[in-house]
């Protein structure tokens, strides 16, 4: 199971919103960058991990997981960036998603 979202142009509440659900070290980092979209892609974690990997190696973006309280162990990895690397980025993690075994 993936699930994948593009958010394009953030409104500064939707940042709001993802940066309260992530660890302080890469908001710290994010507070100070541009990005222009965010890549979200909900998977378990095995293929997150994976799906990280495959995205930043994809394009130009900073890949952070995104904290909640599901108890079946799925979670959320964002892409921030341009637009042009998160989409770069989430097309690749869903193609390395339907070539898995």
């Amino acid at each position: 199971m993936i699930n994948t979202r593009i958010i394009r142009a953030p409104r500064p509440g939707t940042i709001a919103l993802l940066f309260r659900r992530m660890a302080p070290d890469p908001r710290k980092e994010l507070e100070h960058k541009r990005f222009d979209a965010i890549g979200l892609i909900q998977t378990d974690l095995p293929n997150l991990f994976y799906l990280a990997d495959v995205g930043q190696k994809a394009g130009a973006v900073f890949a952070v997981e995104i904290t909640g309280n599901c108890p079946q162990h799925i979670n959320t990895v964002a892409f921030f960036g341009d637009t042009a690397a998160v989409n770069a980025a989430m097309s690749a993690a869903k193609s390395a998603y339907g070539e898995k075994e």
